[in-house]
């Protein structure tokens, strides 16, 4: 029966958190999936010291390979350890998360119905008396309950909790390595519109415990911002050639404090959420803009000096059009 299972390979980037990482390799050395159909694979993405002798600890519970690479973003991360990969399903999870005993057997059950889709899990606070953990927690959870409304169609799944066929996400070309942030959102949305599907698993659970402060907090929204505008940009690009806004995204993130109980901590959640939905903004026009001056400095290197002009005044009049056009932009929304 064991052998029917399929073999996944679960990949885990990793970078300076060698505590963090020690307590996720304990749970998948405690998963309740046969040790000879699955291995991990530890990508460290450039940390300033060994991460060696946490994984040494745990060769003798789980099937462990550590592979090393300059810093390059988890995107480049994972796909690291998908090519060297031997799995037919590849497992994604970080380095600050705990999966359930049952998590791969979850995914196992659901590729059994599904082969080629990708399969998402259910994420938990492991910090919920933390406030920035729990305001973070409640993004994502608004997150699901808006891009997954529909059970059978969803269109968003988080890196920390998702399966895949390795074939398939080796022939979409894996996680797109541009992106620092939001790579799990641009390769769903290339998954989709390549044809593939997706499916929820909320039996696929695992624990987040992401430890923030009010620093931390700000810098990561900020972070998500600029991810942001590289996903709408790119997909502007492959699509309609404008950005396109989900409004109603923002105003379920803004009535979602009045769910919370117990209600005062109401108060203390809603101030995170305008926080980080001001630094998610202020990360989109800062990225915005210097995604412009890059197009900019671009354009200038690739054109020729221009030649003297017989008629000088003629020749301003034309130089001031044109740069009166090449600083037109019609992208002008906040990000998501």
């Amino acid at each position: 029966m064991a052998d029917q299972l399929p073999f996944f390979s679960i990949v885990v980037p990793t970078r300076d958190r060698p505590g963090r990482l020690a307590t996720c390799l304990a749970s998948l050395a405690a998963l309740n999936y046969p040790g000879d159909r699955f291995e991990v694979i530890v990508v460290d993405d450039g940390s300033r010291g060994s991460l060696a002798c946490v994984v040494d600890e745990f060769r003798d519970r789980l099937d462990l390979t550590l592979l090393e690479q300059a810093n390059a973003g988890p995107g480049a991360a994972r796909n690291t350890g998908a090519r060297q990969s031997r799995g037919s399903y590849l497992a994604f999870t970080d380095d600050d998360c705990a999966p359930e005993t049952s998590w791969l057997r979850a995914f196992a059950t659901r590729f059994a119905a599904a082969p080629s889709h990708m399969v998402g899990g259910r994420t938990l606070n492991a910090l919920p008396d933390m406030p920035y953990s729990a305001a973070s927690q409640s993004i994502i959870d608004v997150v699901y309950a808006h891009y997954n409304a529909d059970p059978d169609r969803p269109r968003f799944f988080a890196s920390n909790n998702v399966a895949v066929p390795k074939a398939l996400l080796l022939a979409a070309g894996g996680f797109d390595p541009a992106f620092h942030t939001a790579e799990d959102r641009e390769l769903c949305h290339r998954w989709l519109s390549s044809g593939y599907g997706m499916s929820f698993e909320p039996d696929a659970l695992i624990h987040h415990a992401h430890l923030l402060t009010l620093g931390s907090f700000s810098r990561q929204h900020f972070a998500y911002g600029r991810g942001a505008y590289q996903f709408h940009r790119l997909r502007a690009a492959r699509e309609s050639g404008r950005i396109r806004l989900e409004h109603g995204f923002y105003a379920k993130l803004l009535r979602h404090p009045l769910s919370v109980r117990p209600w005062r901590r109401r108060g203390v959640l809603a101030s995170l959420l305008v926080l980080a939905m001001a630094a998610n903004t202020a990360g989109f026009f800062w990225e915005r803009a210097a995604q412009l001056v890059g197009d900019r400095d671009r354009v200038t290197k690739r054109s020729p000096a221009p030649r003297a002009h017989k008629n000088p005044a003629a020749y301003a009049i034309c130089d001031k059009a044109s740069k009166a056009a090449s600083g037109s932009d019609r992208t002008h929304s906040p990000c998501e």
